[in-house]
């Protein structure tokens, strides 16, 4: 990307998504714009108004971003173009001189408050817990009310957003389980990243009728070829009654890999639709994968294959 690059991203300025995107160099260097939820970005990014969007996707705890996962799946023809891993750190903010029995309102995103309902229910019992549209626009709003004279109110947010808006940090990494991640994508209009050698490829499936042994199908199709599946979930199509499902898979690959295309190649040909989600660079470090081992040997086949056929008499 030039340096004149806009990159949308789930606001306000403060939130773990901002955290996550200061990560990335290339990324941080160009103009930065915050949106109130996940479905502005994604608006933003398919109408042109910016280069690409940052959304998160998944979480340690809680699993899939939904929201996010369903307007990429249904809503928006978007591809990934990386993914980013970031350690999430939930902190409760306050004005100052206020002390966790002064709290009668904690507000944060649903997602936040579930990851942390343990430690409030023991620690602030009595709070009420309200939404916010993010972390950081819950620090906001404690802030400026706060500021109007407002007592007892906190917010779930990142430790950076305090200082932003005026709070102090007055309990530190709150969340239930430890080791919470959050994983974040970069999405765009167009365009897949080369092949990397650590990559992962998402698709969606769709069945061609709900029956014994579907899912099994879709799976032999990777387990064959010695692909390893990330992430596996599935969701309601939205079209159908209940029981009308398409399963969302990340996989270990890229689309330029023969096995990977050759799942893709089979997949489509089978199943009543498979919508692709991208190939991009994967977080984290390269492990040794048997896929790489079953690469060579798909490719040796291949060579043997194409030696036979040029044996056929004309």
């Amino acid at each position: 990307m030039s340096k004149k690059h806009r990159i949308g991203f789930f606001g306000p300025f403060g939130t773990f998504t901002e955290q996550a995107l200061l990560t990335q160099a290339d990324l941080a260097s160009g103009e930065l714009v915050p949106y109130r939820s996940v479905p502005d970005v994604l608006d933003a990014v398919a109408a042109g108004d910016v280069d690409a969007g940052f959304v998160p996707i998944e979480n340690s705890i809680e699993g899939t971003v939904n929201f996010t996962q369903d307007a990429l799946i249904f809503d928006y023809e978007l591809l990934i173009q990386r993914e980013v891993v970031l350690d999430i750190e939930h902190c409760l903010l306050a004005s100052t001189g206020t002390s966790l029995a002064d709290i009668s309102e904690v507000l944060s995103i649903p997602v936040a408050t579930a990851q942390c309902s343990a430690w409030l229910r023991n620690n602030v019992p009595h709070a009420e817990v309200q939404a916010a549209n993010s972390t950081a626009d819950a620090a906001r709003l404690v802030g400026e009310r706060s500021k109007k004279g407002e007592k007892g109110l906190a917010a779930l947010a990142p430790a950076n957003a305090a200082d932003l808006y005026g709070l102090e940090v007055i309990a530190k990494n709150i969340a239930d389980h430890e080791g919470n991640q959050t994983r974040f994508v970069l999405v765009a209009r167009e365009g897949i990243p080369a092949s990397t050698g650590h990559d992962k490829t998402g698709i969606v499936v769709f069945q061609r009728a709900d029956e014994p042994g579907s899912l099994i199908s879709i799976l032999q199709e990777f387990a064959a070829r010695r692909i390893n599946l990330s992430l596996l979930s599935s969701r309601p199509t939205k079209a159908g009654g209940l029981g009308d499902y398409c399963f969302i898979i990340y996989a270990d690959g890229h689309v330029a890999d023969e096995l990977m295309a050759d799942v893709l190649r089979d997949l489509h040909t089978k199943q009543g639709g498979v919508k692709f989600l991208g190939s991009y660079p994967a977080a984290g470090q390269a492990a040794h994968s048997a896929r790489e081992h079953a690469d060579a040997r798909w490719q040796q086949a291949d060579d043997w294959i194409t030696e036979l056929r040029s044996h056929i008499r004309n």
